[in-house]
């Protein structure tokens, strides 16, 4: 799929579920397709709606592929339902049972990793992965068929996995916790300064970068190593002030789009013709020179990024340094670029200078029927700008301007206060914006014509130009598919976890401690949000270990009960993703489940009073938790009225905090 550039991955998820209930349960099993990752995710532990809510929550998806609606068995709700309840929003596609085919899904899955399927374990666990190859046929037929598009051999990454690699937390506690969005967000306005923990942390410079983010927050980490890694990094860039303004400077010299050039590789046109092309096609034929121009200004900055590397200590940087500065072949790749693209092309934002920059990539004396094309568009824009010249000196409009816009093309545009009067009669399309006015003429609508002519006719040429090296690029696919995610990471480790440490006092966060069946001990703990606010916070502590698993907070009303439950998960997931945290110390056993009941209220859609809606809640966190889980409930002294009058309290406290031992 092509990404749109925006922060909102174009991710596509193919969902199907077993519901042999006599057999297996409820099992449902996910293939996600992000872009050049093609992630197959095999979920036995499905079964809870809360949980499918949790995983479609998490990758945010822009298209949902699901088989045809059925009855579920008693008690079990549908994936297809699921989707018309709670993901109305998102485009669901339905599909025939016929398209969800495992054999074939085995064979594209072949066909398509960049892995050895023996790597893989394919061969090996096959009857075990059967709907995850299933969905996973369905997703690439879907893309191929909606795109128009074949996806090249040997270009995706594949893993199999479930959700036993990371924390997870559900829906409700992302919402109560603040973690992507504040609460209430709509009564605080635009103009507030309450932040989730997202926005805190979203100082990074790429947009790849704060997707990595946004999941890492979503699903924190659960490997003790590979959170240690981490924090080695920080203490690194912490101590070493040259190598983190020097790595803040170089990442900037990486365009914020590098992981989206990657579609353009994996994906081909199904037909390549010499045709003049239409409009989707030119468009297509855009991207995939700004694609180009994007890959070698990030090639380009490789060697800045290898300089400040090279000294480099922790086991991340001098395994950057390694396996991305001192490989040959990004080199050779460049010098292979070099040798087509001109070397004074680089990535630009303004309209009119990227699509300039597009027309003369290529190296003149390349292809003789692209410089004809060159010369024609050289010649239709310097008649647009003479054009101007004149109407400025023939109607007195000094200060008339020539913008220039994608969709419109070159136009007009006079400041209202040097019109006298009414506009001449040439001059059409007149549109009020503003203090100006927008409008064009004829002899500027015929010059438009003939410059979009030749500009569509630069694109065909440049494109076939350019075959030979995309298929070049496509063979070594792995290998930027690594530089992305290596960007990817930096990006968030040092403009985010490390620049918002920087910017707190001395000391104000510490590198958490973890073990593996120790107590969870925070020592003069902060709200890692509200601390940013208010000056003047007071810290907290808390220790619960075995012997002591449960701690019940009271206290009046706005004494900050809720803010401390809160604080406590905050800190957990900012350690467990990698990131120092607001408090003289702290010692935490690794989390895998975040259970949070924070306030409930009557559910009319589903008839349930406070008291049942309680009661389902507290039902799934028991039967989800585990020995490493964290449970935190507040306003739990409500009391409810039953049908013979009599108030049955559900708990006699206030506030509760459990880490499950």
């Amino acid at each position: 799929m092509e990404d749109d550039g925006g922060e909102r991955s174009s991710f596509v998820i193919s969902l199907i579920e077993n519901r042999a209930k006599e057999f297996l349960g409820n099992e449902t099993c996910k293939s996600t397709l992000k872009l050049h990752f093609l992630r197959l995710k095999y979920d036995t532990n499905l079964s809870h709606i809360k949980i499918q809510k949790t995983l479609l929550h998490f990758y945010d998806p822009v298209v949902i592929i699901v088989p045809p609606n059925k009855l579920a068995p008693e008690g079990m709700v549908g994936v297809s339902e699921l989707v018309d309840r709670f993901y109305a929003s998102v485009k669901k596609v339905v599909m025939a049972r016929g398209c969800f085919d495992d054999t074939k899904g085995a064979m594209l899955i072949k066909n398509l990793a960049a892995r050895e399927p023996s790597a893989l374990g394919l061969d090996t666990y096959y009857k075990q992965y059967y709907l995850c190859l299933a969905s996973a046929s369905a997703a690439i037929k879907w893309i191929e068929a909606e795109k128009g598009v074949i996806i090249t051999s040997h270009s995706l990454a594949v893993t199999f996995n479930g959700s036993f690699d990371h924390m997870n937390i559900d829906t409700t506690s992302v919402h109560n916790l603040e973690i992507v969005e504040p609460l209430h967000s709509a009564l605080w306005g635009t103009s507030s300064k309450k932040r989730s923990l997202f926005h805190m942390l979203k100082t990074t410079k790429t947009i790849g970068g704060t997707r990595l983010l946004r999941a890492n927050l979503l699903q924190p980490l659960k490997d003790i190593e590979t959170i240690n890694t981490r924090l080695d990094c920080l203490d690194e860039l912490m101590s070493n002030e040259q190598l983190f303004f020097g790595l803040s400077q170089v990442l900037r010299k990486f365009p914020k789009e590098t992981d989206r050039v990657l579609c353009h590789f994996c994906f081909k046109p199904k037909k390549i013709t010499n045709e003049v092309l239409g409009a989707d096609d030119a468009k297509k034929s855009q991207m995939l020179i700004s694609s180009i121009i994007l890959l070698k200004t990030a090639l380009d900055a490789l060697p800045l990024l290898s300089k400040v590397l090279k000294d480099a200590q922790c086991f991340i940087l001098a395994n950057v340094y390694k396996s991305v500065c001192e490989n040959e072949k990004y080199a050779d790749i460049r010098k292979r670029i070099g040798e087509v693209i001109d070397e004074d092309v680089l990535h630009a934002l303004v309209p009119f200078i990227a699509r300039t920059q597009q027309y003369f990539a290529v190296k003149a004396g390349i292809d003789g029927l692209l410089d004809i094309a060159r010369r024609s568009f050289c010649d239709t824009s310097e008649a647009i700008h003479n054009l101007a010249n004149k109407y400025r000196e023939e109607y007195k409009l000094p200060n008339l301007k020539l913008p220039f816009n994608n969709r419109r093309g070159f136009y007009f545009s006079i400041p209202r206060k040097d019109i006298q009067g009414k506009l001449p009669s040439k001059f059409i399309q007149v549109v009020k914006h503003g203090n100006n006015v927008h409008c064009s003429t004829l002899e500027l609508a015929s010059l438009n014509v003939r410059n979009k002519s030749a500009a569509g006719e630069c694109y065909v040429r440049t494109e076939v130009c350019l075959e030979a090296l995309v298929d070049a690029i496509r063979e070594d696919i792995l290998m930027f598919t690594l530089l992305a995610e290596v960007l990817c990471l930096l990006d968030m480790i040092v403009n985010s976890f490390a620049h918002t440490i920087s910017t707190k006092p001395v000391d104000r966060y510490t590198r958490p401690e973890f073990t593996d069946n120790g107590p969870l001990a925070i020592d003069a703990g902060r709200h890692p949000i509200l601390e940013s606010i208010h000056s003047d916070f007071v810290p907290n502590s808390i220790f619960i270990s075995e012997a002591s698993n449960m701690v019940i907070v009271m206290g009046p009303n706005m004494s900050g009960k809720s803010t401390y439950l809160q604080q406590v998960c905050l800190i957990i997931i900012l350690a467990q993703i990698g990131c120092y945290v607001p408090a003289h110390f702290a010692t935490i056993r690794v989390v895998d489940l975040i259970f949070t009941r924070m306030g409930t209220m009557d559910n009319l859609e589903s008839n349930s009073s406070t008291f049942m809606t309680e009661m389902k809640e507290t039902a799934f966190i028991m039967q989800n938790v585990s020995q490493r889980s964290l449970i935190v409930m507040d306003e739990l002294g409500r009391a409810t009225s039953s049908s013979d009058g009599l108030a049955i309290a559900w708990s006699c406290c206030e506030h509760l905090l459990s880490l499950n031992a």
